[in-house]
């Protein structure tokens, strides 16, 4: 008779906007018995993701499966890197970026049904200054709203938007010197941004052409921009073309190094940490196991209706006055930033 593989979930009940009941009532009637053995861990503080993967791993589980956000992938991913057990996704968090370039359900019973039959992966992960990410990392604004956002006290993309048109009112683009095996060049940057995957999450492709298998990131340089570049960079941000924009810069590399004037904020898969003026990024080829979905994703047309309706999806208002509070109050920041920006 053969041995059932061990399944290990690791759920973090405060992360992204769903309560995590249902799922774990799911997992039971959907998990194939014939196949799995499982366990449930529920992480009680931060980096306890860590240590349970870590434990897992060296038992030798067939798969630890993430029950929350990327902060969470990220905790357990780099307790699975460079062994034989396999990253499980099932996503609940903010953004599901890795989950989403993976094409993993974003739906939880599908996503439970494609832990019994998905395929494995052995993907690429990167490092910066020695910390692990999977999805991306970077410097400039998107680390300086990623931490207003962690300091916020709330979840949900609706925060971070309302963080993101508050912090862009006054945020002064920095000089970067980044430095690869061709040479160093000086950038005045909005942002930059390090890809292994292809988004941030939320279908904001940041680095469209970016692969989890080819052993390269794909950099991403945001130049300043006016009022006119808005509409641009926010519709190709969307729709896959944001590299083909002339306030973007492109580089697609193994490493590089980035020195600031100052230290400051970092993020590694939307989490932000303090840290010095020079950073360094590799990436690391075939390192993890994930499980990923063996049909292939059909295309879909762009749909800045639908990119609308997810955005506010994590939205839980008690009525239609407080709707219409938040998206008023939303517009009235955009209109604040385009009037700061038209002076620029």
């Amino acid at each position: 008779m053969t041995a059932k593989r061990r399944i290990v979930f690791v759920v973090n009940p405060i992360s992204g906007t769903q309560g995590k009941r249902a799922i774990l009532k799911w997992i039971d009637e959907r998990i194939d018995r014939t196949i799995f053995d499982y366990t449930i861990v529920k992480t009680q503080y931060a980096g306890h993701a860590v240590e349970i993967a870590a434990d897992a791993a060296k038992n030798n589980a067939d798969m630890v499966v993430a029950i929350g956000g990327d902060g969470t992938i990220n905790e357990i991913g780099r307790s699975l890197v460079h062994t034989n057990t396999a990253l499980g996704i099932i996503p609940c968090g903010s953004g599901n970026g890795l989950a989403r370039h993976l094409r993993i359900p974003l739906e939880p019973k599908a996503a439970i049904d494609l832990l019994n039959h998905g395929e494995r992966l052995c993907m690429d992960y990167g490092k910066i200054n020695n910390i692990p990410f999977f999805c991306t990392c970077g410097v400039g604004f998107d680390a300086f709203v990623s931490l207003k956002f962690a300091d916020s006290g709330k979840r949900g993309l609706l925060t971070y938007l309302e963080n993101t048109l508050h912090e862009s009112l006054t945020y002064e683009p920095e000089t970067y010197e980044i430095e690869n095996e061709e040479g160093t060049v000086k950038y005045k940057a909005f942002l930059i941004a390090c890809a292994n995957a292809s988004q941030y999450g939320n279908n904001a492709y940041i680095a469209p052409q970016a692969s989890l298998t080819d052993g390269l990131m794909d950099v991403t340089i945001l130049e300043p921009f006016t009022v006119l570049d808005v509409p641009s960079l926010s519709f190709q941000l969307f729709n896959k073309t944001i590299d083909q924009n002339s306030r973007i810069k492109t580089l697609r590399v193994k490493k590089i190094k980035i020195h600031r004037a100052r230290p400051g904020v970092l993020h590694y898969d939307g989490d932000p940490i303090m840290d010095g003026q020079d950073l360094e990024v590799e990436l690391i080829p075939h390192g993890l196991n994930v499980i990923t979905s063996n049909k292939k994703k059909e295309e879909e047309p762009f749909s800045l209706l639908q990119q609308i309706t997810e955005y506010f999806s994590g939205l839980k208002p008690k009525g239609e006055e407080l709707i219409a509070h938040k998206y008023n109050h939303l517009f009235e920041l955009n209109r604040h930033l385009l009037r700061r920006l038209s002076k620029k």
